[in-house]
């Protein structure tokens, strides 16, 4: 029994003429906002009024998805076949509603104006223009911790890569293999891939997230000890780490006392003077390394200074990374994995399908969650016979009180409402009563949708009803479009 409307301080669509009427209702019954036999009438582009008979034997139009890279088929499943038309990066999706990419650098341009949210199958974001997304009020989303177990399995191998010289002995048989002297030759040359074991040995874990945090657990089942860094260890994430791991203040004590650095923080452009992570395993920190330890590298390439690296490598120690780097390829104490941390058929399902219905509650329900550039909003279910209205907007002083105003002078009342901000971005969830004597009426969202969305500082403004991907405006340089 209800309207369910959504508004949003985004970009606008992709279209070059005004409406006439974006979004209007009429509700012959109460009955109606069920979806049962009632009459509905829904305003069209053309402004026209069109009146359907049975809500449910009416066919709607669907959310247009576009994908880039190949996403998996399974997680794509969480979309319903019948409210969303899923595109390939090879076929024409100039009116998706949003975006779902895994390694693909997107640019701003392929973003097209329809688009209302961008999700990446991964943790990591760094391939999508965030600052700017955010200025355009568009919602990036990324999937933290669906890979996570692929990827603490391929450190786990690392671990074992860096202490016995498996590599060298797989491609020294190789080549007594194609000698045909392999059989005489094993007994006595396997002294030259002598090892050490891991057991007993310290294990210094840089970031203490989904990736960090389930290989330490890992670890200590080993038999390592455990030591570790993260200066944003939640008290959740705390509660989920072994009881044994000494937690250090800095990275140089990680790096003082252990023989193994597991190294898994995000990729943030700048210098750590600056905020950033970029070369963050500097000349300075490898300084503290011992002479024989081993980095291991599952996190992202940037993030190491492979010159001052490649002195310590020379020394004895020992690198094991799943990034390419021109420097240190094909240095005999570097192990070079061709990013294979995620690229398990598991894995790629599981952040599909995390993606896939992170989106889906954001365009059906407004819902945030796991967002990197918007504020997390876990939403209440929406109250009976309610309108449900969300805004994005630039976070400035007055922006609620224009918006509330506008409903105000609607005499809408409203029943619940949610005010969350994130940086320069504020986003509102607000739910209408719908007027009990307006119910033979009709009600007509078209003149409210384009007065909050040309309020100076809100983006965009979409009601959800009905159509999938209809009833979405938005206000691009002070144009409105829906």
């Amino acid at each position: 029994q209800n309207i369910r409307v959504i508004m949003i301080s985004s970009m606008t669509i992709n279209t070059s003429r005004r409406l006439a009427n974006p979004i209007s209702l009429r509700i012959a019954s109460k009955r109606a906002l069920t979806g049962s036999t009632s009459k509905i009438d829904i305003s069209h582009y053309e402004g026209k009024w069109s009146v359907y008979g049975d809500i449910e034997g009416y066919t709607p139009e669907k959310f247009q998805i576009k994908t880039y890279n190949k996403i998996s088929s399974k997680g794509l499943e969480v979309f319903p076949g019948n409210s969303y038309d899923i595109r390939s990066q090879d076929v024409d999706a100039q009116n998706a509603r949003a975006i779902l990419i895994r390694s693909y650098k997107i640019k701003e341009e392929e973003v097209p104006l329809t688009c209302r949210a961008i999700a990446r199958c991964g943790a990591g974001t760094n391939n999508v223009p965030v600052p700017r997304m955010t200025e355009l009020g568009i919602p990036v989303f990324n999937t933290p911790g669906a890979n996570a177990n692929a990827v603490k399995e391929l450190v786990l191998c690392g671990l074992f890569l860096g202490s016995r010289k498996i590599v060298d002995g797989i491609n020294h048989m190789k080549e007594l293999g194609n000698q045909g002297i392999a059989k005489e030759r094993v007994e006595k040359d396997k002294a030259m891939f002598g090892g050490r074991e891991i057991k007993d040995k310290t294990l210094g874990v840089i970031g203490l997230g989904h990736i960090g945090a389930s290989t330490a657990r890992d670890a200590m089942r080993l038999g390592m000890n455990l030591c570790g860094y993260d200066p944003g260890l939640s008290v959740s994430t705390a509660l989920k780490l072994p009881r044994s791991l000494d937690l250090v203040d800095s990275i140089t004590a990680v790096c003082s006392k252990a023989d193994y650095i597991s190294l898994n923080v995000p990729y943030i452009k700048g210098s750590p003077e600056e905020g950033g992570t970029h070369g963050v395993i500097s000349k300075e920190v490898i300084a503290h390394m011992k002479s024989d330890a081993v980095l291991l590298n599952f996190a992202r390439g940037e993030l190491v200074d492979s010159v001052a690296l490649k002195e310590h490598l020379d020394g004895g120690g020992k690198y094991i990374s799943d990034f390419p780097d021109d420097l240190l390829f094909d240095h005999p104490n570097a192990i070079i994995i061709p990013h294979l941390g995620a690229s398990t058929e598991e894995a790629e399902d599981a952040a599909a399908a995390m993606a896939a219905g992170t989106i889906r509650d954001f365009l059906e329900n407004g819902t945030i969650n796991n967002s990197v550039n918007f504020p997390t909003t876990l939403l209440a279910d929406r109250p009976k016979n309610a309108v449900r209205v969300t805004v994005v907007n630039k976070n400035v002083p007055g922006m609620l009180a224009s918006v509330t105003g506008a409903f105000s002078e609607m005499k809408l009342n409203i029943l619940q409402q949610i005010n969350t901000s994130r940086g320069s971005i504020a986003y509102n969830v607000i739910d209408l009563e719908l007027p009990e004597d307006k119910k033979d009426d009709v009600v007509s969202f078209k003149n409210l949708q384009e007065k909050i969305t040309m309020i100076d500082g809100v983006l965009s403004t979409a009601i959800l009803f009905g159509e999938p991907g209809k009833g979405y405006a938005r206000n691009v340089e002070g144009e409105y479009f829906v």
